[in-house]
């Protein structure tokens, strides 16, 4: 596969590891952008060799600012493709029509239910049974694109947010570099809100699936 992807972090970027040590996505991984200086995604950026660059949003004076020298950043390194991993910020409407259908994010939840920074949360107080993880394509609107993969994660008795968030990344932790994938292949062909993978054989391709919990009974 050849491409050029930037991933944009905020935070500890275990996303972002999967992505690098996907051995087809993590060649064409090229830049690193975090709004936090303090980003450990920075030092996994680093210790690949991948160029990582901090955009702080508050060395800006104004949104619009910041936003331009994140479009002129992606520009500047030729980026095709840019994933959304851990990235706390919503990007531009400039930004999204740049690269329109080829953004993507995940997100600790089966959307549209759940959307936000604080999902995980949001559907333990709602008392599901089933939670999950979406890769989805960004659009202007806050977590509303079109999903390209879900999973659920059964929500376990016992589950806080620090289990069930472990289990949900667990699983993003394959979606994303699949994903991004399909997007970078030219595989992914989207029809209104319904996206299909496309593949050469004609087979879709079989997704990995996550272990069932087990329950163990006492004899």
């Amino acid at each position: 596969m050849d491409a050029r992807i930037a991933v944009l972090v905020s935070g500890s970027g275990t996303n972002l590891q999967a992505l690098l040590d996907d051995p087809t996505v993590g060649p064409c991984v090229v830049l690193v952008v975090s709004s936090r200086p303090d980003a450990l995604a920075l030092e996994r950026a680093r210790a690949r060799g991948v160029k990582a660059v901090v955009l702080e949003p508050g060395h800006y004076p104004s949104r619009e600012a910041h936003d331009g020298a994140m479009e002129s950043l992606l520009e500047e390194e030729a980026i095709e493709f840019v994933v959304l991993a851990g990235y706390l910020r919503v990007l531009s409407p400039g930004i999204v029509r740049a690269f329109a259908g080829r953004i993507l994010n995940v997100h600790p939840a089966l959307l549209p239910a759940f959307p936000g920074t604080h999902s995980v949360a949001d559907a333990l107080a709602w008392g599901v049974k089933v939670a999950g993880a979406t890769v989805h394509l960004v659009d202007e609107e806050v977590d509303h694109g079109p999903v390209v993969l879900q999973e659920a994660v059964p929500v376990l008795p016992d589950d806080d947010e620090g289990s069930l968030h472990a289990r949900i990344q667990e699983v993003e932790h394959r979606l994303l570099p699949l994903a991004t994938r399909l997007l970078a292949e030219g595989r992914l062909r989207i029809e209104g809100r319904e996206v299909r993978v496309a593949e050469p054989s004609g087979v879709a391709p079989t997704l990995p699936r996550s272990p069932s919990p087990r329950h163990e009974t006492e004899a």
